[in-house]
C-alpha cells in the first residue's frame, strides 16, 4: 500500500515537471505567453526560461528514478529535491497574487498547494514503509 501511494505521487509530480519542465524548454515563448499568470510578472527571458525548464526535467529524472525503484534511499531525495521547489513556489504564489481573476488566484493557490504537500507526502510514507517492514522482520 505505502510502495503503491509513493508511486502515485511521484507519477503525478513526475508528469506536472515534464509538462512544465518541458514546455519551458523546449517552447519557451509559448509557456510564457500560454501559462496562466506568467506573463503578470515581465519581463521575458528566454534564457531563464531554459535554465528553469533544464531544473524541473532535471527533477523530473531523480522523481522517475524513485518512481520506477521506490527504495527510500531514492524516495527522500526526490521529494526533497522537488520540494525544494514546491514550497516555496507556493509561498511565492500565496503572497504573491497577480492574476486576471479572484477565481484564477484559487486554483493557481490550492495546485501549487497540493504538490507542494504531494511532494513531501512520499518521505514519511517510506519511512513508515520501512519501519513497517523492519518490524514484520523482527518478528520472524
Amino acid at each position: 500500500m505505502y510502495t503503491l501511494a509513493i508511486r502515485i505521487a511521484f507519477a503525478i509530480l513526475l508528469l506536472e515537471a515534464l509538462i512544465v519542465g518541458g514546455w519551458n524548454q523546449f517552447a519557451p515563448q509559448s509557456f510564457y505567453d500560454n501559462f496562466p499568470t506568467v506573463n503578470l510578472n515581465p519581463p521575458f527571458s528566454d534564457h531563464f526560461a531554459h535554465d528553469f525548464g533544464g531544473a524541473l526535467l532535471g527533477i523530473g529524472a531523480v522523481l522517475l528514478i524513485a518512481l520506477i525503484t521506490p527504495k527510500t534511499h531514492y524516495v527522500v531525495p526526490a521529494a526533497v529535491a522537488y520540494s525544494v521547489f514546491a514550497v516555496p513556489h507556493f509561498f511565492f504564489h500565496l503572497f504573491e497574487t497577480m492574476t486576471d481573476s479572484a477565481s484564477q488566484m484559487v486554483i493557481l493557490t490550492t495546485a501549487n498547494a497540493v504538490v507542494g504537500v504531494l511532494g513531501l507526502l512520499p518521505i514519511p510514507l517510506a519511512l513508515l514503509r520501512d519501519r513497517r517492514l523492519a518490524a514484520r522482520a523482527a518478528l520472524a
